[in-house]
């Protein structure tokens, strides 16, 4: 089915999701059951764009508005201004694909067996086997059920082979590299060259890595403007500050910031935030645009000059809330209270569900999705609370803490699952008031023996249903698998 014809059925397919009974539809062969407990939005009122926008590996310190005093960020200090800053806001994993893995399906990783690639290891490598299950629901076939036009410009990391690509998983457009900007030709592996693709095409190899951010920015732009008249959603996963060592920028920011290549890289983010909020303002689409402006993960630890943490302790990689808690601003004129802030407890998994809601649609009933719709937070109603009453933090297959509205407690690890270059050592169990301590820096588990308890009983629970080290959930879904993948490379015309 192509594009043109998919979403003429989809559309076809969202009249009857506007009343109150479940219908099953298969599009491409996946089987869904979505249902909408409110009418759709009248002729008369239109449907918010929304704009996901997602950097990798940017720390909650690395901004103007979090603390930073050597990078500058004027247009993300514009949305905390404008918009709602969330302070307690989780990504359900500190590395990069089981976190866009949660983002993408409003599940923890463990629940859709994104959670360790295909050998074991942390992140999905090129040309695996494995990928994002085809038969899991993303956000943006949620939101075709409204006829959403659908992007996604940037870095994937669910699957580089044709049946885990975006364009299969409920995006009209996709142009960006299917897996981490260091996955690059390397002695030992048979990993092809950087690729950059539109749609499922290769279309440079190796990917001119210090253009990407500029040149995403170019096709967001041409996306919102070819779709003004209809609701849209644009996914904007960026390759930066990326994985590398030596992050990427255009020339035109290359060397002008004082924190080396690392803050040349994110004041071109900033700068590539203030052309797509300047789209908005010109197309008179601003009003209209929900934007959620956060990071897959925090940054990790490396040789000065890099990026901040702070006042988060930990570094990305880790269950510390460094690794996890994210920078997070959302902005929507005259709907998000602007200049607010919030501390409840939100995750990444929230977002599917609290887009289905503001467009008028709600999430799957076939299968558990974690994530809630923090809609009434977002949009400031008095009284709105958290809909959590604990998170988990998971380090790739291993549950190593739990988290309630105020205190973390930090699991005992007789051994600690290990990371890249980490030995495994037992750790003793912690906990720490993470509303105040944002270092984790008091542990106080001998005074709060209750608090204790009923977290260690939480932490059972997850782990029957999710799973632990050595230790299957009894509610995980397999993932997709493909057998003979082959590398994405620049074939000839």
């Amino acid at each position: 089915m192509n594009n043109t014809n998919r979403r003429e059925f989809l559309k076809q397919i969202s009249l009857f999701c506007t009343g109150t009974t479940a219908l099953d539809f298969s599009i491409n062969g996946k089987i869904r059951q979505l249902t909408s407990g409110k009418p759709g939005k009248s002729n008369t009122e239109r449907l918010p764009n929304i704009i996901f926008i997602l950097c990798d590996n940017l720390g909650y310190g690395d901004l103007g508005c979090t603390g930073n005093t050597r990078h500058r960020t004027p247009n993300v200090d514009r949305l905390a201004r404008e918009g709602m800053t969330l302070t307690s806001f989780y990504a359900s994993s500190p590395v990069c694909t089981p976190s866009r893995a949660s983002a993408m399906t409003g599940c923890y990783a463990q629940r859709v067996n994104l959670h360790v690639n295909d050998t074991g290891g942390l992140v999905l490598q090129p040309v695996s086997p494995k990928g994002l299950n085809p038969n899991e629901i993303t956000i943006a076939e949620v939101l075709k059920t409204h006829d959403y036009a659908t992007a996604c410009i940037g870095k994937w990391h669910l699957g580089d082979q044709p049946e885990f690509l975006p364009t299969r998983q409920g995006f009209d457009h996709y142009f960006g590299i299917p897996y981490s900007d260091d996955m690059t030709e390397r002695e030992g592996k048979s990993w092809p060259p950087l690729p950059l693709m539109r749609g499922e095409q290769v279309v440079e190899a190796p990917a001119d890595r210090d253009t990407l951010t500029k040149r995403y920015t170019e096709d967001a732009i041409r996306f919102i403007t070819e779709n003004r008249n209809q609701p849209f959603f644009l996914y904007l996963p960026y390759a930066m500050p990326g994985s590398t060592r030596h992050p990427f920028a255009s020339k035109a920011f290359k060397g002008k910031s004082v924190n080396g290549a690392y803050g040349d890289s994110v004041e071109e983010l900033d700068w590539s935030l203030c052309e797509i909020l300047a789209t908005l303002q010109r197309l008179n689409l601003d009003d209209h645009t929900l934007i959620v402006w956060t990071s897959d993960n925090g940054t990790p630890n490396g040789p000065a000059p890099w990026g901040s943490n702070a006042p988060m302790g930990g570094w990305a990689y880790s269950t510390a809330e460094g690794g996890m808690r994210m920078p997070c601003f959302v902005r929507w004129p005259g709907k998000v209270p602007a200049g607010t802030k919030s501390d409840e407890l939100m995750t990444m998994m929230d977002l599917l569900p609290t887009f289905a809601q503001l467009a008028g649609t709600q999430v799957p009933t076939d299968r558990i999705i974690d994530g809630r719709d923090i809609s009434p937070l977002l949009l400031g109603q008095p009284g709105a609370k958290s809909p959590h009453k604990v998170f988990y933090y998971y380090f790739v297959d291993q549950l190593q803490a739990v988290r309630d509205e105020q205190w973390k407690l930090c699991l005992p690890l007789e051994t600690k699952r290990p990371g890249t270059k980490k030995a495994a050592k037992k750790i003793e169990a912690a906990l720490y008031n993470v509303k105040t301590d944002l270092g984790e820096t008091r542990n106080v588990i001998g005074e709060y023996p209750d608090v204790v308890a009923r977290l260690m009983k939480l932490a059972e629970q997850a782990r029957e249903d999710l799973g632990d080290l050595n230790q299957p959930g009894k509610n995980s879904r397999p993932a997709g698998m493909v057998d003979n993948p082959r590398p994405q490379v620049l074939r000839a015309r």
